[in-house]
């Protein structure tokens, strides 16, 4: 069963094909070479032997283009590497001339884009999929904050994530308010463990960014502390995670609770979203989330591992308990071909295109055309039930 590889968002650029850079990082905005830049931050994309002229008559500072730079050319210049995802017109890259990195940043076609902004994390997920580090990246919430403003501000959808964002919380805070400022139509979307909003003046700075459509999105793995610590690896995880929804609810804020489906969680759904309808139920959105399968999952395969198949009873009473209490219910990263098709409507295209892809038995199938397919990460594992509809 074979599958694509994820978009290469990040590669190296020979040192022969930059030119006038210098040596320190830069962020900019890929334009077309017939439109004027707004500022130093933007690049002329180059698709065409004709562009060269035009971005010189233009003031263009930097050209980026697959091509290698013709002879007599004096305008700086980047050239893409070959690896690297395609990219288009308001693209944001990320540039390092000493090292040659060239990361894709923003992709304005895609609707799946994210910020990392920190490897750093107080939980240690057994199903991580961005294992943590303890490494100072500070730097990266600087780079961020160059970034967002070269954002279409049309984007309608952003995700932060980890690690944890809110490991330097003051820093991610501000982040949010330029995000906010710059960025005021897009919705927000924060990965988060949720634990940082134990503490009343965290809950009080992220109430008090006041962004219109800021949403938390916060994992609960089980109705029992004990199972949702074992799976986070962080004892007294649970209790803090809880006091956090409560209090981020309390300030009016936007929270929804995400549930990854695995060996450990999977078999107690029904008991869990139980717990969340008594006790949550005026979260803004629920979660239940097939598991991808890279990270700390690869390690951890014999303890996680289980066919959607098989979990698909306390799946179906899991989303029928949200469902009658009211709770808004989605089931991400599971094609629909597994799931009890009484339930398939409640299925949503979550996995982000860079890593999103799909496999010879969905030639033909009637719901490709909605259904979220696979991940193309880590080494995916496939469902015995997996079969065109």
């Amino acid at each position: 069963m074979g599958i694509v590889k994820p978009l290469v968002l990040s590669a190296r650029s020979p040192a022969k094909d930059i030119a006038g850079l210098g040596s320190q990082r830069r962020y900019v905005r890929l334009r077309s070479a017939v439109s004027t830049p707004v500022d130093d931050r933007d690049a002329a994309l180059i698709v065409d032997h004709n562009d060269w002229e035009l971005a010189q008559a233009h003031g263009y500072q930097l050209a980026i283009g697959r091509d290698a730079r013709p002879d007599g050319t004096t305008i700086n210049y980047l050239r893409i590497p070959t690896a690297l995802a395609e990219v288009g017109e308001g693209d944001v890259l990320g540039i390092n001339p000493t090292s040659g990195r060239v990361r894709l940043l923003y992709r304005r076609s895609s609707r799946h884009n994210f910020f990392l902004v920190t490897e750093r994390c107080n939980n240690y997920c057994l199903m991580c999929s961005q294992p943590p580090k303890n490494v100072n990246d500070g730097w990266i919430v600087d780079e961020i904050a160059l970034a967002l403003p070269l954002v279409d501000p049309e984007t309608p959808a952003l995700t932060f994530t980890g690690g944890e964002p809110l490991t330097e919380g003051h820093r991610f805070i501000e982040l949010l308010k330029l995000a906010r400022d710059v960025l005021p139509d897009t919705a927000i979307h924060v990965l988060t463990n949720g634990r940082a909003f134990a503490s009343p003046e965290t809950a009080n700075a992220w109430s008090a960014v006041r962004h219109p459509n800021l949403t938390a999105g916060i994992p609960i793995y089980a109705a029992v502390d004990r199972i949702h610590d074992y799976v986070v690896q962080a004892k007294g995880a649970f209790d803090q995670t809880v006091l956090g929804v409560l209090h981020l609810k309390d300030r009016g804020q936007r929270v929804e609770i995400r549930v990854v489906l695995h060996a450990i969680t999977a078999p107690r759904l029904r008991e869990t979203c139980s717990w969340i309808a008594r006790n949550l139920p005026f979260v803004d959105h629920v979660a239940l989330m097939g598991m991808e399968n890279t990270g700390f999952a690869i390690a951890n395969n014999d303890t996680l591992w289980i066919d959607p198949v098989d979990y698909q009873e306390p799946l179906k009473a899991g989303v029928d308990v949200l469902s009658a209490a009211g709770v808004r219910v989605s089931i991400y990263n599971l094609p629909l071909c597994v799931l009890d098709p009484t339930i398939r409507p409640f299925a949503v295209q979550s996995i982000s295109d860079w890593k999103n892809a799909y496999v010879a038995e969905c030639d033909g199938c009637s719901a490709r055309h909605s259904c979220a397919g696979f991940f193309s990460t880590g080494r995916p594992q496939f469902s015995r039930g997996i079969a065109a509809i």
